[in-house]
């Protein structure tokens, strides 16, 4: 009974709510989704703004400098 009317108090005008979410779904909604998408995203800039490897030229004849 207090409960309902303490869900009643805290409500806005016109709110219909639906059901809670599991703990399970709150993990992955706000947690492992938020660090999923930053691993991937980091990975991709890591990978092509990293440092490129410079490769010696087997010639000088082939160079310009």
């Amino acid at each position: 009974m207090i409960k309902h009317a303490v869900q009643l108090i805290s409500q806005e005008p016109g709110a219909h709510p639906g059901l809670g979410l599991t703990g399970l779904q709150t993990f992955t909604y706000f947690v492992a989704a938020p660090v999923g998408l930053f691993l991937i995203i980091s990975i991709a800039v890591w990978a092509v703004t990293g440092t490129k490897k410079v490769v010696k030229p087997a010639s000088v004849i082939t160079t310009i400098e």
